[in-house]
């Protein structure tokens, strides 16, 4: 950017709209100019923070007039955290730029003939929705540009959320309104605890520190799963630790620790210790059972999960008799929860121990027509195992946020299941793959469904049936 246009300040700037990744848009002689934390309606004055040739984004620093969709956002850390970006916004609108979102890419990208995007599937919890929540110790916790100015001295242990774009700040949370049941409690306690007892909190460029991570799960059947990663070996200081919790807690149901003093905060490569309780929880659908262990993968919000699950259900049009792909399985919830409707189901994974969970889970609710296959899509959907497995009658394929391998998509192709359900947490990559199947699909249902209210962030659905 160029030292002229940096600092720019750009007046009355009216923004129009919501654009990609929850970034708002106005024009200024000629160019677009992407604005955070600011709503359709809103007049602002505008400080440039990066421009290019054809656009600008900058940071809001006036307002001179305030949306008619605006609302108060309801969380103290709001603007800082960077967790729920919308909260600004009120809810209809929200889901209605999802909607739009979903539109607007299928346009774009796919460049094939659609359907009217159907109503999006609000969430009925707009707050306390998640299941799972990750939150990190720290010794270096972000302060504000008043608390700096103060001059005071403050303690900087804090234990939260990465600032974003900040890797090594920690915003310290005192009420997070995503998740319910005891994670604020927990949270709020074993911070305090480990401030009262000088328990050190991790160092992230030093790589030093004993508390390191806090991840807290919850069930709809109000059961949850509390893991404490500690960043150095201290037999002493993880008893104090674990032992507080275990008293404090005794509704937890599966108490766990790890130590990790690897680089990073992934621990899917170490061996987990169960303090007390069960070493998993279990989440219920529809009568059927799954379990959730410590490693395993589970849709975030449990309630919004089943509105998405039938979704897929119903647009598979299952008899009985049908032979069913799932793709991208993870645990094996979709194949499991659609089994009983079908001849058989088999479940690809790349994550070993995903499928294993999803074995588990057709064991504990007997069912008896399911496969599950571990390893690389691309590799594992190949000529051999088509030769010996059945050819699928419908094809229900869930991939990760980059979509699906081409080597995948020809694959598809190259089977020409009558259906194809394609269940997305990213209506881009979901279009440019569809956008590869056209040849022989058409979209006949578009379905959004909001998983994450308060975000940008929208799944999406879609029917593909074979062109006759």
């Amino acid at each position: 950017m160029s030292r002229k246009m940096k600092n720019k300040v750009i007046t009355n700037l009216l923004i129009e709209r919501i654009a990609s990744e929850g970034k708002c848009v106005g024009h200024h002689e000629g160019k677009v100019v992407f604005v955070n934390q600011v709503a359709p309606g809103d007049v602002v004055d505008v400080r440039i923070t990066r421009g290019k040739s054809s656009f600008m984004e900058g940071e809001a620093i006036h307002f001179h007039e305030y949306s008619k969709d605006r609302i108060e956002p309801f969380c103290s850390h709001f603007g800082t955290c960077g967790g729920c970006k919308w909260q600004h916004i009120n809810y209809d609108l929200q889901k209605n730029y999802k909607r739009q979102q979903v539109v607007d890419q299928f346009q774009r990208i796919a460049k094939v003939p659609i359907p009217e995007v159907l109503p999006i599937l609000g969430s009925e919890k707009t707050r306390y929705y998640r299941n799972k929540l990750d939150f990190t110790f720290s010794n270096k916790k972000w302060l504000t540009l008043e608390q700096i100015r103060s001059g005071e001295d403050f303690d900087r242990n804090a234990l939260g959320f990465h600032i974003p774009k900040m890797f090594d700040k920690i915003i310290d949370i005192e009420h997070c309104y995503l998740q319910g049941n005891i994670s604020n409690d927990v949270r709020n306690e074993l911070r305090a605890f480990a401030l009262a007892n000088k328990l050190s909190f991790y160092d992230i460029r030093e790589q030093v520190g004993l508390l390191r991570n806090l991840i807290i799960r919850t069930t709809s059947t109000n059961q949850s799963m509390v893991i404490v990663q500690f960043g150095e070996n201290d037999p002493a200081g993880i008893e104090l630790v674990m032992e507080f919790l275990k008293n404090k807690f005794p509704e937890i149901t599966s108490l766990l620790y790890v130590i990790n003093t690897k680089g990073n905060e992934t621990f899917h490569d170490l061996d987990l210790v169960t303090y007390a309780g069960l070493p998993y929880i279990e989440e219920e659908m529809e009568g059927l059972k799954f379990r959730i262990g410590p490693k395993s993968f589970y849709q975030t919000n449990s309630e919004q999960a089943y509105e998405l699950y039938k979704v897929a259900r119903d647009f598979a049009q299952l008899k009985g008799d049908e032979v069913v792909f799932d793709l991208y399985t993870g645990t094996g919830t979709i194949a499991n929860f659609v089994a009983k409707q079908a001849k058989q189901v088999i479940g690809v994974e790349y994550v070993a121990a995903a499928i294993e969970d999803a074995k588990l889970n057709s064991k504990i609710n007997e069912i008896e027509n399911t496969l599950f296959y571990a390893g690389d899509m691309k590799d594992v959907l190949n000529e051999e195992f088509i030769q010996n497995h059945a050819a699928p009658d419908v094809i229900i394929t869930d991939p990760p946020r980059a979509g699906m391998h081409e080597d995948v998509v020809n694959m598809l192709l190259r089977l020409e299941a009558p259906k194809v359900v394609y269940v997305s947490c990213n209506p881009a990559t979901q279009a440019r793959d569809i956008a590869m199947m056209g040849e022989k699909y058409q979209v006949e249902r578009i379905q959004p469904v909001d998983m994450f209210p308060q975000t940008y962030h929208v799944e999406n659905v879609v029917l593909l049936t074979l062109k006759s």
